[in-house]
């Protein structure tokens, strides 16, 4: 006997309309923000929206989470109290929280998932998250496939949430202070400022330049597309990509592409299925190259990995097309198989490590031909497209369609006839019709099946037309008009039963106080308000510090990194033969003068940064 393990595609939606075309494209389930207090402030969605979101998610038997992961003031309490409440009410189906304080609050028996705010790396963690209630915890993305296993092995019976796709935070999530230290706005409270994104100097100890004005923190995204086999045998349940800030296209091509992914090797390792319903079509061949991306990085997923950076820009790159061959007035000839499109945007990387861009206005097989001589790159040049002109045009129109099977039994009754639609998940809708029978002159089984076939918009999809026996009634005759009428009120019966049958998980939410993994908490544990303070007094912690957004600490180690830049220099003194020819310690320089110190902590094999000066800078 073969046991089940169910694994949940998790999509992002900036909105409403990003929400629906993930679910037509094959995601499981959509995390989607709440009109307040997700860790993307600029992503709020309405109650009204949300509630028509999961009435759209669950016919599908797709679940919808909501974010609501900053951590919080007392003065805020009050609000989230009464804002997930609302949220209860329109029936989504967890919350994903960082603040502890909200699991003391009067709620309803909502879910809770632990938010990768909360900085779950290890299985003690993960074990005292899933013993005070939580359903599902979302793991820290530097994980490897072994770590991730160990803790699977030692949580047996917790979902666990890793992420697959997207941008990478260079500091462990809600971990990171210097956005709050920099710019007084907070990446726990949903306002980073994206400081990993920016240019630095690296100065050594003695005042040299090492490197001029590089993007020494950025990331490359993550892409896990090959190794999805391999996190579903580590124990991993829910795959989730990033991107609550990106437009609809991003959504509809990524998540098809995870979704076919999935589906291949559900068809060869049974033991794996989905956790939704519903079978998406496409208009179009996904292809992960052709949405943002800064390049693509499996992280620390196989372990360390000398290509996770992406010095010379934070933007998107794209794939890769192809070298100058030939540059004459505004016209540029490209050496290389792929084809390009009137509109294509087009970049690269200029003699200064800078990058360029433009647009194609013009093209003639491998000929390029531009509006001005602006941003002309030279020969030899390596050319990407960041935006494939022809793909997004088919991502603007309907681009999916995600139908659930059916099967129909038509029978006779003693007063006329019966109709039964069953789902492929065995939800069931029979109506009896009254109706004086008339032998039919001619056999009627194709009309029959033509008439319950004729499913349009509806989600349904017809799979089987018979009686109860495997035959179907064809003696007798029924219009065409009538048999349509009766598909359309059972279609609207099963709707109703579906919805009717939709497995909403109710969490019965105790308070516990098992002992916290540590005794001691200091800002890294964001204890933001008396509530979480109250928390975790109860679970054993008896020295608990203000977090850092309301008592800064000067000297303040403001990012903790598995990014290594010493390691990415070739001068790692446990892994690497190089020996770097400055004198530590190393600082990171900004544009405007901020210096920090880089701390490197190879027992636990991770970079700090910490601001200096504060009071200065």
């Amino acid at each position: 006997m073969i046991i089940e393990h169910k694994i949940e595609l998790l999509s992002p939606a900036k909105n409403l309309e990003c929400g629906i075309a993930a679910i037509d494209h094959g995601a499981d389930a959509v995390y989607i923000g709440a009109p307040k207090f997700g860790a993307r402030a600029s992503a709020g969605n309405s109650i009204e929206d949300i509630a028509q979101l999961v009435d759209y998610a669950h016919l599908f038997n797709a679940r919808i989470y909501v974010t609501l992961n900053t951590i919080l003031t007392d003065n805020e309490l009050t609000e989230t109290e009464q804002l997930i409440w609302e949220l209860y009410r329109t029936h989504v189906d967890a919350l994903i929280v960082q603040d502890m304080g909200i699991t003391r609050l009067n709620f309803p028996p909502i879910p809770l998932h632990a938010s990768t705010q909360m900085d779950n790396r290890t299985p003690e963690k993960v074990r005292f998250l899933a013993d005070a209630g939580f359903k599902q915890v979302v793991l820290a993305r530097e994980l490897s496939l072994d770590e991730i296993k160990n803790i699977h092995e030692a949580c047996p019976d917790v979902p666990l949430e890793v992420f697959v796709h997207g941008a990478l935070c260079v500091s462990f999530s809600g971990q990171c202070y210097a956005s709050q230290a920099c710019f007084g706005r907070s990446a726990n409270r949903g306002e980073c400022a994206q400081f990993c994104r920016l240019p630095f100097n690296l100065i050594d100890a003695d005042g040299k330049e090492i490197m001029h004005e590089k993007h020494l923190l950025s990331l490359k995204d993550m892409n896990q597309l090959d190794l999805l086999e391999q996190l579903m045998d580590a124990g991993a349940t829910s795959f989730k990509i990033e991107g609550r800030l990106k437009d609809v296209d991003y959504v509809k091509n990524v998540t098809a592409a995870y979704r076919q992914k999935l589906d291949a090797i559900f068809q060869r390792r049974k033991e794996y299925r989905k956790t939704s319903s519903g079978t998406s079509t496409y208009s179009f061949k996904p292809d992960l190259s052709k949405s943002f991306n800064r390049g693509f990085t499996h992280y620390f997923l196989e372990g360390r990995q000398p290509d996770i950076v992406q010095f010379n820009t934070p933007k998107a790159m794209g794939e890769e097309m192809g070298r100058v061959k030939e540059v004459k007035g505004n016209c540029i000839t490209v050496a290389g198989v792929k084809a390009f499109h009137n509109g294509d945007g087009l970049c690269y990387i200029d003699n200064e490590s800078k990058l360029q861009g433009f647009r194609v206005n013009k093209v003639e097989q491998n000929k390029l031909f531009l509006l001005s001589k602006e941003c002309m790159p030279r020969p030899g040049t390596m050319l990407f497209r960041n935006f494939d002109a022809e793909f997004s045009e088919m991502l603007n129109k309907r681009s999916a369609e995600r139908k659930i099977s059916i099967s129909w039994r038509l029978n006779e009754t003693p007063n006329g006839f019966s109709l039964t639609a069953i789902d492929e998940d065995n939800n069931k809708a029979t109506l009896s019709f009254s109706y004086e029978k008339q032998l039919a002159q001619k056999p009627q089984l194709e009309n029959i099946i033509k008439q319950l076939s004729k499913l349009g918009n509806t989600p349904f999809t017809n799979n089987q037309v018979a009686d109860e026996q495997g035959s179907i009634v064809v003696n007798y005759f029924i219009p065409s008009s009538l048999l349509s009428e009766w598909r359309r009120q059972v279609i609207d019966e099963l709707t109703k039963v579906r919805r009717d049958n939709y497995p909403q998980e109710v969490a019965d939410w105790k308070q516990t106080n098992h002992p916290y993994p540590q005794d001691s908490l200091s800002y890294l544990g964001n204890v933001m308000n008396q509530q979480a303070r109250a928390f975790y007094t109860d679970h054993g912690v008896t020295k608990i510090e203000d977090a850092f957004e309301k008592k800064p600490v000067d000297e303040a180690v403001v990012m903790f990194c598995k990014h290594c830049l010493r390691y990415s220099m070739g001068w790692c003194p446990n892994k690497q033969q190089g020996k770097s020819p400055y004198h530590e310690p190393y600082n990171l320089q900004s544009l405007n003068g901020r210096r920090f110190r880089l701390v490197f902590d190879c027992k636990k094999c991770e970079m700090k940064v910490v601001k200096i000066d504060m009071k200065h800078n």
